[in-house]
């Protein structure tokens, strides 16, 4: 059975690879929001999912042990080390940049080139691979010039250790000057209902990125699990860490909680799910829109993708932002002092 018929699929970017219209976020597969399954489980999931034709595959080491996201780097490698001939199949993503610390605020940014160099090394042996298929700079640190993190970049991908460049967070200025350096296949930053700041005209990086043909990928296209409807209080779970998130604090939650109450009787006139109406909604913003909810449940992976099918009107897709825009709280990634990145200009 071929995954190429399974899922619709589109250029990731101009030119790009085909890769299916939603991927699979897999920072959940590593416990990122609390409980990790068995390790059984875990491949048992990336079998349903290869079985889906769900081949778009986001992950990112762990920053303790290397980059960030558990032990997800280690788990797709032991699945691809028990089904090497499905590797040609996965589109796989991975990251370096986001080192997390043991004192405040419990991360540093590294986007130099000595620490890309580091971390490719340190994701291809715990993937067991000899490449990745795209490779991002998570977050820009405020002193390396882009040119420079750009520069070997380039040199990864002429080596085959990296097959495409992406950037996350960046600004649209560090995302020009990239792309001057060699094309970037895309951009993934936050991008849902609750949260469209990739469309203000201050920040300008959906209109630079469709300019220069660069993919959108969607991060937290269900808005952390606002969206999906099961979150009606402050998260009181001390493992996780959505509790930091502006959105779900008191005062602004019962905003937010009324606001998904109402996108979800929209979704019912759809005979849809709330989750389901809202990346459909995202993928209504455009082709060259891909999001990547987090999934760790065969349940949850199935429901997302029968989103693929929910097409909505103009009014429709209009009335569902409308009623978004009253979400209470900022964007938790803009109280990092990360959000939207940019570099300091190469000194010649």
């Amino acid at each position: 059975m071929s995954v190429h018929k399974i899922l619709p699929a589109r250029p990731l970017g101009r030119n790009g690879p085909l890769v299916p219209r939603l991927g699979l976020g897999l920072m959940g597969l590593s416990g990122q929001y609390g409980y990790s399954a068995p390790e059984a489980e875990r491949l048992h999931f990336l079998d349903e999912a290869y079985k889906r034709g769900q081949w778009f595959w986001d992950t990112d080491p762990d920053i303790q042990k290397a980059d960030k996201y558990g032990d997800s780097e280690d788990i797709i490698g032991k699945w691809f080390a028990e089904n090497p001939e499905k590797r040609k199949d996965i589109f796989l993503a991975t990251k370096f940049g986001i080192r997390y610390t043991d004192t405040a605020p419990g991360f540093t940014i590294d986007s130099s080139p000595a620490y890309c160099r580091s971390s490719i090394e340190s994701s291809l042996k715990r993937l067991g691979l000899p490449f990745v298929d795209l490779y991002y700079v998570h977050r820009l640190d405020k002193v390396t010039p882009i040119e420079k993190t750009m520069e070997v970049m380039l040199a990864l991908k002429t080596a085959g250790k990296i097959k495409n460049i992406g950037l996350s967070e960046c600004s649209a200025e560090s995302l020009r000057r990239a792309d001057a350096i060699h094309p970037i296949t895309c951009v993934q930053i936050e991008y849902s209902l609750f949260c469209t700041e990739i469309e203000s005209p201050h920040r300008k990086l959906l209109e630079t990125a469709r300019d220069l043909g660069v993919a959108i990928v969607a991060y937290s296209p269900l808005a952390n699990g606002i969206l999906t409807g099961s979150i009606h209080k402050v998260a009181e779970s001390p493992g996780d860490k959505r509790r930091v998130l502006p959105w779900l604090q008191e005062g602004n939650i019962e905003k937010n909680v009324a606001i998904v109450d109402q996108i979800a009787e929209v979704a019912n006139t759809k005979n849809a799910t709330l989750p389901q109406l809202a990346l459909a909604w995202l993928l209504a913003q455009g082709e060259d829109i891909f999001p990547i909810p987090g999934s760790s449940k065969i349940d949850r992976l199935e429901s997302n993708l029968e989103s693929l099918s929910i097409s909505l009107s103009k009014e429709e897709e209009a009335h569902i932002r409308q009623l978004a825009q009253g979400v209470a709280g900022g964007r938790f990634q803009n109280l990092t002092g990360y959000a939207f990145g940019d570099t300091p200009a190469l000194e010649e």
